[in-house]
């Protein structure tokens, strides 16, 4: 099996040879390294000032793949021997690159670390992989790569054998070298669909580390898991939860893609719903209180009469997330006078969030612990007390509507709590006549009879001063 890598000079690389730190291997060597199934070799056959690809040779052997197998009698065992397997690209490749690329792949470089997060022009080339242009364009390109994608004849001179079920791949595009590699480390599993060892729950491990940023929103991730898993239904359910974790997208829009599921992304619903109550309010200052990576914050600015807009995280990662997907670097000075993005805890009192005409936390309650609740409850609606306050969580009873869920467990792991109905209720009936608010509830997303609407929002409205005396 072979696989290159090629990145030419440019203004992120004025020197192309320093892919060789990123790789930790050296252009001038050529090295070996044992792996599962035969061994990798590692040569730089091109470096110039100008491009410096790095190629790895799979070399495969047959019959350390059969030793020890207890298949290996079965069957027509010359066909064990005699295969394609030292030739195309599969997840043999992918476990000899987790091995002589390990620290690539993680991310790390320790000699030149600002080239980990460097954006780089790279083509990669792999001669032969299983499946069709059509397969691989839509595996690819979702990721930002650009798919040439030729179709392998079985014989040049038997014209009438038609194409064999492999293509020629080249893969051109702008990426982090780590990116680049994780997609590879899990895609050639997928298109290969046949893995060569044990699948178990420490697959799910590396499905997740390996596809943090980009498969719990790729088109194709439900085919993604089920091949990299190898169909087992159980272990994809446990590396979608914990992949939408990671990749800060709300899980129940990855599991509306589940046949059983509704057919808009409840994200999207319950994003309407809020919009609603913005229109009907009509605030000029709203506060997006745990606004995640800004999702809500650029629908918000959009709104007519909106004059100050402000989302709040309690982390550094969380405002960056946000400051890049409402692009605040090219802002007008105007546009971003409206808009603030503050470092704040809601546990605590911060005098820059008073006077607001409208506070939203939107599926925030539930990543509180039940204990630090009140300190929340009290800050928000004693301290700050906006003119109205929006919250929206879970309700626990629709989740036996998602086969995911269906043995138990709250839609995702960052939950605390998850309250039915009845439950939020009260707490939100609590809420008001201790502070002074009244409550309106309203189901969002389509009601089912019999567990109701799979999200529940509460609307407090602040009394007047003449209508708490009275």
């Amino acid at each position: 099996m072979l696989l290159t890598i090629s990145v030419e000079r440019s203004a992120s690389l004025a020197v192309p040879s320093d892919l060789g730190f990123l790789l930790h291997k050296h252009p001038e060597k050529v090295q070996l390294f044992s792996v599962y199934g035969g061994t990798a070799h590692v040569f730089y056959p091109e470096v110039t000032d100008d491009r410096c690809t790095v190629a790895l040779v799979l070399e495969v052997d047959p019959v350390a793949l059969v030793r020890g197998r207890s298949d290996a009698h079965d069957g027509f065992a010359l066909g064990q021997y005699v295969n394609d397997r030292a030739y195309v690209a599969s997840s043999l490749l992918s476990v000899a690159m987790a091995k002589v690329f390990r620290s690539a792949l993680n991310g790390y470089c320790s000699a030149r670390p600002e080239l980990v997060d460097t954006v780089l022009p790279l083509t990669i080339t792999l001669p032969a992989v299983p499946g069709d242009p059509d397969l691989l364009v839509r595996l690819f390109e979702p990721m930002g790569w650009n798919v040439h994608a030729e179709p392998i004849t079985l014989d040049a001179t038997r014209p009438e054998w038609g194409d064999a079920p492999l293509v020629s791949l080249t893969l051109t595009g702008s990426l982090r070298l780590a990116d680049a590699l994780n997609h590879l480390y899990v895609l050639l599993p997928v298109l290969d669909d046949a893995k060569h060892y044990w699948v178990d729950d420490a697959e799910v491990d590396k499905l997740v580390r390996a596809g943090s940023g980009w498969l719990a929103t790729h088109p194709e991730r439900e085919l993604i898991t089920h091949r990299y898993l190898a169909h087992q239904r159980g272990l994809k359910d446990a590396a979608t939860l914990r992949l939408i974790q990671l990749d800060d997208r709300p899980v129940e829009e990855a599991l509306d893609d589940d046949e059983s599921a509704a057919s808009r992304p409840l994200v999207h619903l319950r994003h309407e719903a809020v919009l609603r109550v913005v229109d009907e309010l009509r605030p000029a200052s709203i506060a997006d209180l745990g606004c995640g990576s800004g999702a809500l914050l650029g629908a918000l600015l959009k709104v007519q009469g909106v004059a100050r807009v402000i989302g709040t995280e309690v982390s550094d990662t969380g405002l960056s997330k946000a400051a890049k997907r409402l692009h605040v670097a090219d802002m007008t000075e105007r546009q971003s006078g409206r808009l603030s993005l503050l470092l704040s805890s809601l546990q605590y009192e911060d005098e820059r969030l008073g006077e607001l005409d409208l506070a939203i936390l939107m599926e925030v309650i539930e990543h509180i612990d039940p204990d630090r609740l009140p300190a929340v409850v009290a800050n928000v609606f004693g301290a700050m007390r906006p003119r109205h306050v929006v919250v929206t969580t879970p309700n626990s009873e629709y989740n036996v509507r998602y086969p995911a869920l269906a043995g138990g467990g709250f839609r995702h792991p960052d939950h605390r709590f998850e309250w039915t109905r009845l439950e939020f209720a009260a707490w939100a009936g609590s809420v008001g006549e201790s502070y002074g608010y009244d409550v309106d509830l309203r189901p969002v997303g389509d009601v089912d009879d019999e567990v109701g609407s799979p999200t529940q929002m509460a609307i407090f409205g602040r009394r007047t001063e003449l209508e708490e005396k009275a």
